[in-house]
């Protein structure tokens, strides 16, 4: 590959990759597998050689960390502050079709209205019903965190590649 190619290549991973791991301060938005294109993207115009492969599976093991860890820490929050595991499942659906439907901030609040709304219906309770969304908000916090951190391993993973095939 000529070396304006190589580096166009490079420059583009590089911002997709960014854009990902910034998109990880918005709830619900998928930046691990933002990143797991790009990474995908990288490998299928560069060369998927040994070390590649390797890499770009440790990669998708992470991507796949990071999309369950922003569903089981939001569902563990949310139940941790009192929500049944019906409206639990309700608010992750909810949300997700609220991204849908709505990006990228669609999912940001079906979720948590979902949550109050039947949670307050089913309790009759709204201090109980808050009490479920602020678990829910709390298993967000934690989520981002394991989710950047992932980011941040998935983008030196990707540069370990990059380097790789520049040596």
């Amino acid at each position: 590959m000529p070396a304006w190619l190589n580096i166009s290549v490079f420059a583009l991973t590089q911002i997709v990759m960014l854009v990902g791991l910034l998109g990880s301060l918005i709830p619900i938005f998928p930046g691990p597998f933002i990143m797991w294109l790009a990474a995908l993207g990288y490998g299928v115009l560069s060369g998927f050689d040994s070390v590649g492969v390797v890499i770009f599976i440790m990669i998708s093991v992470l991507m796949i960390g990071g999309g369950l860890v922003d569903n089981l820490f939001m569902g563990a929050g949310a139940r941790k502050g009192g929500a049944a595991w019906g409206t639990i499942i309700v608010a992750l659906i909810a949300g997700v079709v609220g991204t849908i439907l709505l990006p990228p901030f669609g999912g940001i609040i079906t979720a948590p209205a979902a949550i109050l709304l039947l949670e307050y219906l089913r309790l009759r309770d709204l201090n109980q019903a808050w009490l479920a969304l602020r678990g829910l908000a709390t298993g967000w916090g934690f989520s981002f965190v394991v989710r950047f951190g992932f980011g941040l391993v998935i983008m030196v993973l990707w540069w370990l590649w990059a380097w790789s095939n520049a040596n």
